[in-house]
């Protein structure tokens, strides 16, 4: 028996016991698939591919192993991987902030012909230069959680105060993207989804206190430029690297930490929320600052859906429930019910198509037992006989899927099935 049968044992035990023979197996199949099918070793480092896209994205990647972190002190294997997967990511952070998914090795190997700012060494790393807020906040989550869980840190205090530094710096100077960023984005030959407008920087905004963002967690560009639910996971972000430099006693950056965390707090209470005609007052997903705001949310994580799973807000808080209520209905434009779900799933694939990942975010975020129930056997009866996720799923029809191989729902499915039986 391997680490990973080890420590899905008691829960495969206890779904076997309650009679759940299926849910067993597509628990132990899903906690293996990061480790089984996307971790490369290269160069002392961990690569991470999302699946059946062979690039490795610093959200995904980080999600992909974030159930594997209590394990880290029982499995030297666990606790190395991680170190080594956190390794990659400081290092493609430090190469280029506004990075969302990289080549393994030096290759030239990205999959588009864009136009941006990337550098002569930048561009062989680089496989999508989509600059999405979440990229920076998704590895220092994955850091505080493994120093929390080990009580060590993965690198020396000098690597991760560098990368820091790096984050601060990129989130400043997006506060004022119009007129201080070197940032643009553009690409041919592509839906609308895939470029910014305005020769590459976007939709204008105004200053707000908050960080801008090009593109979502989708990889969609942004309407307008202030994503809501990825400023909320910047405000965690920064009050753990003003936890973490504290601790490494780098005052200056603790404090700077402190300082930007601040106004983008100042930002989202001034400019994030709007009254809508039906739920009250609820958070918007994108504004701009000069009085537009869209309201939806999306499946991919961060979302509004997603906000008390990542320490962002109280999940009783009243804001988030009128939000959670508003999405969870046609007020959200990719909310779909039919035969065989209903949830959230995202422009970013077919109409009618619910994603496995809103679905576990649904159940994660949840106090009602009887919805957490109800998710379970939902998801239970989504994996087409694969006893896999997949990254969406057509609400009358589980053998109708977008990515057989996407082991980021994966991943997120075994995690909310032990919060589920715990």
């Amino acid at each position: 028996m391997d680490w990973l049968d080890t420590a899905t044992q008691p829960v495969y035990d206890l779904l076997l016991t309650q009679g759940r023979e299926k849910l067993a197996q597509m628990y132990r199949k899903c906690f293996r698939s990061t480790w089984d099918t996307t971790l490369q070793r290269a160069d002392g480092t961990v690569f991470l591919i999302t699946g059946d896209i062979p690039a490795m994205w610093l959200r995904d990647s980080s999600a992909q192993v974030y159930h594997y972190l209590p394990h880290a002190t029982r499995f030297p294997e666990v606790k190395e991987a991680i170190s080594g997967l956190i390794a990659r990511q400081l290092q493609y952070i430090r190469l280029d902030p506004y990075t969302n998914a990289f080549n393994r090795e030096n290759s030239g190997r990205h999959g588009y012909a864009d136009h941006t700012s990337w550098s002569d060494a930048q561009e062989p790393w680089i496989w999508e230069r989509k600059y999405e807020i979440d990229s920076l906040c998704y590895p220092v989550r994955l850091v505080h959680a493994f120093w929390k869980t080990t009580g060590t840190w993965p690198f020396p205090g000098d690597t991760l105060l560098d990368t820091f530094r790096v984050i601060l710096s990129t989130f400043r100077c997006e506060q004022h993207h119009m007129q201080q960023s070197p940032y643009f984005f553009e690409r041919s030959d592509c839906p609308p989804s895939d470029t910014l407008p305005s020769g590459g920087k976007g939709t204008p905004v105004a200053y707000t206190g908050m960080t801008w963002s090009g593109f979502r967690p989708s990889d969609d560009a942004c309407r307008y430029g202030y994503l809501i639910p990825s400023n909320f996971f910047a405000t965690v972000a920064l009050a753990q690297i003003r936890e973490m430099a504290d601790t490494l006693g780098e005052d200056g950056l603790a404090k700077s930490a402190a300082l930007l965390r601040g106004q983008i707090l100042e930002g989202l209470a001034a400019y994030g929320t709007v009254e809508h005609p039906e739920y009250g007052r609820v958070y918007a997903y994108e504004v701009d600052g000069l009085g537009h705001a869209h309201l939806m949310d999306d499946a991919n994580v961060p979302s509004l859906l997603s906000l008390p799973y990542l320490g962002c807000v109280k999940a009783n808080d009243e804001t988030y429930l009128r939000t959670r209520r508003m999405i969870l209905s046609r007020a959200n434009p990719y909310y779909y019910e039919g035969k065989s779900a209903r949830g959230i799933g995202s422009p970013h694939t077919p109409e009618d198509y619910i994603w496995p990942i809103s679905l576990c975010m649904q159940g994660l975020t949840s106090t009602d037992p009887e919805e957490i129930r109800s998710l379970l056997s939902t998801l239970e009866n989504l994996d087409a006989g694969t006893l896999l996720m997949h990254e969406g799923v057509h609400k009358d029809d589980p053998s109708q899927y977008t990515r057989a191989w996407f082991a980021w729902a994966n991943s997120l499915f075994s995690e909310f099935v032990e919060f589920a039986v715990s």
